[in-house]
């Protein structure tokens, strides 16, 4: 398992667009991807779930830990990491 702290710049979090978007590229991967709130605390999450990111309740600025486990960890977790790096835009 590996994973990542992240901050989330996006002006409107993990939220509507930019989690549909997460979503369906965590989806592209056979690993299991979690996304926790580290800010807000909690548990991790399905990254696949729309509904399960949602809960994570991420808004701009919060510190979220991705992590990934599986036989493309490195590929998804450097892909969903650039994913927030360019604010969601594909």
């Amino acid at each position: 398992m590996i994973d990542h702290t992240i901050t989330i710049t996006n002006d409107v979090g993990l939220h509507a667009r930019p989690a549909a978007v997460f979503v369906k590229k965590a989806a592209e991967f056979d690993a299991a991807i979690t996304i926790e709130n580290v800010t807000r605390g909690g548990d991790p999450m399905n990254a696949k779930i729309i509904l399960s990111v949602f809960k994570a309740a991420v808004s701009q600025g919060h510190e979220v830990k991705i992590a990934a486990e599986g036989p493309d960890e490195d590929d998804a977790l450097s892909a969903l990491v650039g994913l927030i790096e360019v604010d969601f835009a594909e």
